[in-house]
């Protein structure tokens, strides 16, 4: 079989591209997150909304990203959440 120098190997022995993880803006700690909305109300590109579907510990439905791609890394989320929740950081360059 064949060595890739940059990527993935696959079955027939030709290297592949590897595939970079999508660029995450925002670390959100849900098990925190009480559901306030204050971030989803606050967020100019509304790519935060509460996740009906997931009930964290504390009994409450946390945000989500819905977007990745639509988050500027303006960190106003961040700046309003009284549980401190987020984790912003920057899109890398030329990305």
């Amino acid at each position: 079989m064949g060595v890739a120098t940059h990527g993935v190997v696959n079955r027939t022995g030709r290297a592949e591209p590897a595939i970079e993880p999508a660029f995450e803006p925002l670390d959100i700690a849900t098990d925190r997150c009480k559901g306030c909305e204050l971030c989803v109300h606050i967020c100019p590109k509304h790519c935060l909304a509460l996740d009906e579907a997931v009930v964290n510990a504390l009994g409450y439905h946390p945000v989500r990203l819905t977007d990745a791609s639509a988050c500027t890394s303006c960190a106003l989320c961040a700046r309003i959440c009284p549980d401190a929740v987020f984790g912003v950081f920057a899109r890398p360059k030329g990305v």
